[in-house]
């Protein structure tokens, strides 16, 4: 996945879940803000950030704020929308019959569904941009909605499809994830009980550069 039209800048402050003022070019611009989660440890001001220009007419902003440098030196993919479609590239090298993103089941839409043969899968995919001494963790906030999808998986599992949580991580050098016990309690519940009834855990490392996100390539990341 890769974006155009990239220019750098410097990190001000956060003025709600949407926006940010940025320095670029030596002017202060109000930036969109692609990930409404809380990122404290990234967004802070005289971060090194990057920015794409999409240039559609009539919006309110130039730019998207899309990857941020941490203070450490690693690059970290803000974008709430690459997780699906980075995963969604991937697993068009995956070797299934149909992938059919947005699936409806139960009383949730799961992100991928996808046939190989006779048998089924389901996938919900979570992006992770919390780091913390190397290791990734999920949620930043509190996600009831993250719970309700690990109890459809589980349902999904007992009715014979083979299921899966897969955490696209937005971060280099990051290859584990785990449940942030501390943010959202249920969360960890949730995934403990999950593992338990046979959902798979996936993890999905990605290479970061200022404008792409790409799935690093594994031989263990396969599906049964």
């Amino acid at each position: 996945m890769k974006y155009s039209n990239i220019t750098s800048g410097i990190f001000l402050d956060r003025q709600n879940r949407f926006a940010a003022r940025v320095e670029v070019n030596d002017l202060i611009e109000t930036v969109h803000v692609k990930n409404t989660g809380r990122g404290k440890e990234l967004l802070v001001p005289g971060a090194e950030v990057y920015l794409t220009e999409p240039g559609t007419p009539g919006r309110k902003t130039r730019y998207d704020l899309i990857t941020v440098r941490k203070s450490t030196g690693m690059l970290v993919n803000y974008d709430s929308q690459a997780p699906n479609k980075v995963t969604a590239e991937w697993l068009a090298g995956q070797e299934f019959d149909k992938v059919i993103p947005e699936f409806t089941y139960g009383d949730s839409r799961i992100d991928f569904y996808m046939e190989r043969g006779n048998e089924k899968f389901l996938m919900e995919v979570k992006g992770c941009t919390l780091e913390i001494d190397g290791v990734g963790y999920f949620p930043d906030a509190p996600t009831e909605r993250g719970v309700k999808h690990l109890h459809e998986l589980i349902r999904a599992r007992k009715n014979g499809f083979h299921a899966f949580l897969a955490f696209a991580i937005q971060m280099n050098g990051i290859t584990e994830v785990k449940p942030n016990i501390t943010t959202h309690p249920e969360f960890g519940t949730a995934f403990e009980e999950a593992k338990a009834a046979g959902v798979r855990i996936l993890m999905l490392p990605c290479r970061i550069t200022p404008d792409s996100i790409t799935v690093l390539p594994n031989q263990n990341l396969h599906f049964r």
